[in-house]
């Protein structure tokens, strides 16, 4: 199997452990606004890396990659929100946040090898 295709693995698993995850998140309003919004950015991510596999310009390569990176960027600052009012399951949390900060890794490097 292609790096490519680990790597879409990697997003479709870290969208679907935030799904799980946010079953766990409060019920209450606070928990509705940050659990909607950190599911549609990290689904977000996932859907855009798989939209650019197929981009046939390097330029619209690179805008779905970047919009994938944002999307996780996003993702990131909702997972250290969710830590400091202490919601959901703190070592799912710390995973998510971990594999954010991988993935946004992963992600920026192959904007700047395609740039």
């Amino acid at each position: 199997m292609s790096k490519v295709y680990d790597l879409e693995d990697r997003l479709v698993t870290f969208a679907s452990n935030v799904a799980i995850f946010c079953k766990d998140i409060p019920n209450d309003f606070t928990g509705q606004y940050y659990g909607n919004q950190l599911l549609r950015s990290s689904g977000s991510a996932a859907l855009n890396f798989g939209e650019m596999q197929g981009d046939q310009t390097s330029n619209d390569f690179k805008n779905k990659a970047t919009i994938s990176l944002k999307e996780l960027k996003e993702s990131r600052i909702n997972i250290k929100i969710l830590s400091k009012i202490e919601y959901g399951n703190i070592d799912r949390r710390n995973e998510l946040l971990d594999e954010t900060e991988q993935l946004i890794k992963i992600v920026a490097t192959i904007i700047k090898n395609k740039g």
